[in-house]
């Protein structure tokens, strides 16, 4: 089995991946907050983690991956204040949280399908493991690292911080941060604004509550990572993955909690993609700058110029390390979109190609080097850079400038289709079925508008003749104060 380098947060460098068996991976990966429609911001981690496990699986190894869902907990100012984020869309909706999740949960996995991102192994939802979180927060009050206050149950970053190192992965120096930040006695149910919470009570007005030892109430936002992570991975497991925003607080209080409840760290490799910025402001929900994947699809967002396919979407993504940054804009995702086509165009003129007696073009060792660039901390902009090199070769074969055996035809196809589909998760259908579909609407869109105009005209004759040939087609058209309504 080749051996895979990955950079663990951790220790701040890249460290040869040996699992804790030989055959088993154990990853857990920090899924969204379901309250509402996912965008380019949570494609990345997405995509990158798709890559890991892929290629983990194409090395040999069986991965169990985990992949939660945050449902609860979730509060909307900060970790520990303010309403619960998929509570105050239930609330603002008039509908059951519940609902909430499942239909925001239903359109992440239609993205993620087209994105081509596989599902995980084992899908958790927060809500569905109060009892193993109600359980986790008494073995850490137990070891002493916690405390009831009011009815909330609070993690004690600096009794911690004395015996172990609370700021270890972000590299924060929380010693001068516990002196800056005490609160003054009655300000808080908290001794200290860095401590955070481990369950909470909840208000009469917090929708979402179950009952506890302490109140009725809630679990804190960091603690179902722990709890569920360990539930279906063990005490001690391979790899946790995330965006790079999660490092602190969210993955920092991971650790500390883990540790205090276990009396040993769980993770052994931890792995963070870096953000994806617009103007170089990071894209997010909490910023109101995002632009949703159903967005880029239908090409609707003030910001785009036109529709991007999904694999052009995961292609710009794949083109960048998953440590760099990727800023968006117009132009560098229609230069990913020229790309992909290159390469899906390489693609399916490689699978043309008829072999010749010899080869007069060098093809061999695509793969030996594409997997050396993946065992390099997943270096995808190298594999791509790989393949464009030798689509130089099949589309010079291809217009007849070269000549390539029926043996090396054999193992470059080969070596594509493992890299492009098997790896990198890149579907080589024709995209091109997406803006067809908006060329469509937007000619019929343009029928009813010059039906209207007819009828502004009393041109009876010319508005019933699209309507009726259109209701033919089977279209339905509904007349509205504002103009029209249509579907098929």
């Amino acid at each position: 089995m080749k051996q895979l380098t990955i950079y663990n947060t951790l220790s701040r460098r890249k460290e040869p991946f040996t699992p804790l068996h030989p055959e088993h991976v154990g990853m857990y990966v920090c899924g969204p907050t379901v309250y509402g429609d996912a965008h380019l911001g949570h494609a990345r981690p997405a995509i990158t983690f798709d890559i890991l496990y892929r290629y983990l699986k194409y090395l040999g190894y069986k991965v169990r991956y985990v992949r939660n869902i945050t449902d609860v907990g979730h509060l909307e100012h900060d970790a520990d204040e303010g309403e619960d984020k998929v509570a105050k869309k239930a609330r603002l909706e008039q509908l059951e949280p519940m609902e909430v999740v499942q239909y925001y949960l239903n359109r992440y996995h239609k993205a993620m399908e087209a994105l081509n991102v596989l599902p995980p192994s084992i899908e958790p939802h927060a809500s569905g493991h109060i009892i193993e979180q109600i359980a986790f927060v008494q073995r850490i009050l137990d070891a002493g690292y916690a405390y009831v206050s009011e009815g909330s149950v609070y993690f004690d970053v600096e009794k911690y911080n004395k015996e172990h190192h609370y700021g270890k992965l972000s590299g924060r120096n929380i010693d001068e941060l516990l002196e800056t930040t005490r609160a003054l006695d009655g300000q808080s149910e908290k001794r200290r604004s860095m401590d955070f919470a481990l369950w909470k009570k909840a208000q009469p007005e917090h929708i979402m509550h179950w009952p506890s030892p302490w109140s009725e109430g809630f679990p804190g936002w960091h603690l179902e990572c722990s709890a569920m992570g360990t539930k279906y991975l063990g005490d001690t497991f391979d790899i946790h993955g995330g965006g790079m925003d999660l490092m602190f607080p969210h993955h920092e209080c991971e650790i500390a909690q883990s540790t205090a409840a276990l009396g040993h760290e769980s993770v052994r490799y931890w792995m963070h993609n870096n953000m994806i910025t617009i103007n170089g402001q990071k894209m997010g929900k909490s910023l109101g700058n995002f632009i949703t994947l159903d967005e880029f699809f239908s090409g609707s967002h003030a910001l785009l110029e036109q529709s991007y396919g999904p694999m052009t979407i995961r292609f710009f993504i794949l083109q960048a390390h998953y440590r760099g940054t990727v800023d968006f804009s117009n132009e560098a995702l229609l230069a990913a979109e020229k790309g992909f086509e290159r390469l899906r165009d390489a693609y399916q003129r490689l699978f043309k190609l008829k072999a010749s007696a010899s080869s007069s073009v060098e093809v061999k060792g695509l793969l030996e080097r594409c997997e050396e660039a993946m065992c390099d901390d997943l270096n995808t902009p190298i594999v791509i850079s790989h393949l464009f090199e030798s689509a130089k070769a099949i589309n010079t074969v291809a217009d007849g400038k070269a000549s390539i055996s029926e043996e090396d035809l054999a193992e470059l196809q080969a070596a594509w289709k493992v890299i492009v589909c098997d790896i990198l998760g890149l579907k080589m259908e024709d995209e091109g079925d997406n803006k067809n579909v908006q060329a469509y609407q937007k000619a019929i869109d343009l029928l009813l508008e010059i039906r209207l105009e007819a009828k502004r005209n009393k041109d009876w004759g010319t508005s019933d003749k699209i309507r009726n040939e259109l209701s033919n087609l089977g279209f339905s058209v509904k007349d509205t104060k504002d103009g029209f309504e249509w579907s098929l």
